[in-house]
């Protein structure tokens, strides 16, 4: 039996986790409930987990995996999306032994475009260096995908770390909140989370020692929307 602010809570980490692929940052759990401090995040987050529904990934910042959902959500999350736990980044917990086998999934070559900064932006990637297979299930929407290896920890909050290779669906559009990769001023990329406030947008680091970048619209040029992640160990 969850309290209201926990179930609103898991809802809340489930639906960015299926927009985004990665969880949100403390910051935005804290907004999202009306709190008035993170630490009544870590309490609602520590409840969820000693009931089973969610897990702490350990040695990895805010890195958060969906366990279970309550009936109700995971009957509407299935009918609307297909919902089964993905795991963000660890390790693969053991398959429940009711869960029926998966298919195997379809790889798909996709072109490494080379690096893309989660940190100081740097200069534009524009050619592919090699390729990286991933799953087709991976891939959201139509449209072209492409992979980038990351550089920086700026968006360690939002479970992307250095070395990671980031899935990207390429787009010219973005909505509040989601995390994109951002031509500035013409010549240099970023991967940062988007916002726009009237006329200017602001480029949101996922990492408190990293300050958030505004910019005039006409100076920032959305090229992809993240969609998923690899990670190797």
């Amino acid at each position: 039996m969850l309290t209201r602010k926990q179930l609103d809570l898991l809802t809340f980490i489930h639906k960015r986790m299926q927009k985004d692929g990665v969880p949100p940052s403390f910051d935005e759990m804290k907004d999202a409930l009306n709190l008035r401090s993170k630490s009544g995040v870590h309490r609602l987050i520590t409840a969820l987990e000693e009931r089973g529904f969610i897990r702490r990934l350990p040695h990895r910042a805010r890195a958060l995996e969906i366990l279970r959902l309550p009936e109700s959500l995971a009957t509407e999350g299935e009918a609307r999306t297909g919902f089964s736990p993905r795991v963000i980044e660890g390790d693969r917990p053991a398959r429940p032994a009711t869960a029926l086998p998966l298919e195997p999934a379809e790889a798909v070559e996709l072109p490494l475009m080379g690096r893309i900064a989660a940190g100081v932006p740097i200069e534009a990637i524009s050619h592919a260096s090699s390729g990286v297979a991933v799953p087709g299930s991976m891939l959201s929407g139509n449209g072209r995908h492409y992979a980038l290896e990351v550089k920086g920890d700026s968006m360690i909050e939002a479970g992307i770390n250095d070395g990671d290779i980031v899935v990207i669906r390429e787009t010219s559009t973005a909505d509040n909140g989601d995390i994109v990769v951002a031509l500035v001023q013409g010549h240099e990329a970023t991967l940062k989370r988007f916002r726009r406030k009237g006329g200017m947008i602001a480029l949101e680091a996922a990492n408190p020692a990293y300050e958030t970048r505004v910019y005039p619209d006409h100076e920032v040029e959305v090229q992809g929307k993240l969609v998923g992640l690899i990670r190797t160990y």
